[in-house]
């Protein structure tokens, strides 16, 4: 069963989870996440508003349907957004790497649960300062747009992924935007050739609509054709990405 992180929120601006207080100036993920459109005045003062915090492997931050209290950016590790399928499984409807930002700024209601898949470090932010101090940095507030705007983006190359492809097609689609977002982005010591899952095959198979019989048929078939290698069960290497891209369609 997943572990939930018990949110207690302080009446001040700051939450308090129990990490330390952000550094804004030495953030990890800077000049990639939404925080990059802000001069160090502006970021000074969104500091002093956030806190680290660590989650750990299965524990959930947010959960569907729930009130949710924060937002935050992803510092280090991978998380997945889940939702409850009508007969009670989850849905993996997608996954967030560092720079990536969760929640729901100028909402209330989470539709989607957040857990994190691998040990991962989050800034996190009270909702409503991070509102209010968004309405007052118009900059902050265009990133935002940006960012929902290239979610709603992925979102529909998904369902397309997910209803138009072959098993085939959408393993190596799948491989190929792993490779681009796990290379350099503190989730390891990944290159564009090769990088290791933070999930195993089952969930693999669960976010493509597969059965993980034919996604590791999939990943079998293509090391015999020596598009990739496999050397542990969550390691891929990539040998021939223009074959894979070329399957991808």
């Amino acid at each position: 069963m997943t572990a939930a992180i018990i949110v207690a929120l302080p009446t001040d601006a700051a939450v308090d989870y129990g990490g330390g207080v952000t550094d804004c100036a030495s953030c990890v993920v800077r000049n990639r996440a939404i925080c990059a459109s802000l001069d160090a005045d502006e970021l000074a003062l969104l500091g002093k508003l956030g806190r680290n915090h660590r989650v750990k492997a299965g524990h959930t931050l947010l959960w569907e349907g729930d009130d949710a209290p924060v937002v935050a950016n992803v510092l280090e590790g991978v998380l997945k957004l889940v939702v409850a399928a009508a007969d009670g499984r989850e849905q993996i409807v997608g996954v967030v790497f560092p720079s990536d930002f969760i929640g729901r700024p100028f909402g209330k209601e989470s539709p989607y649960s957040v857990t994190a898949m691998t040990d991962a470090e989050v800034c996190i932010f009270n909702r409503k300062s991070f509102d209010d101090f968004a309405s007052a940095h118009p900059d902050l507030q265009h990133k935002l747009l940006r960012r929902t705007l290239d979610e709603l983006d992925r979102a529909r190359h998904w369902m397309m992924l997910l209803g138009r492809k072959s098993a085939e097609e959408k393993v190596a689609s799948f491989l190929l935007e792993m490779s681009e977002r796990l290379s350099g982005q503190g989730c390891g010591a990944g290159t564009q050739s090769g990088f290791e899952l933070p999930f195993g095959r089952q969930q693999i198979a669960d976010i493509l609509g597969l059965t993980i019989e034919t996604t590791s048929r999939q990943l079998t078939r293509m090391r015999a054709e020596g598009l990739l290698d496999l050397p542990s069960r969550r390691e891929i290497v990539i040998h021939d990405r223009a074959a894979m891209e070329a399957i991808a369609g």
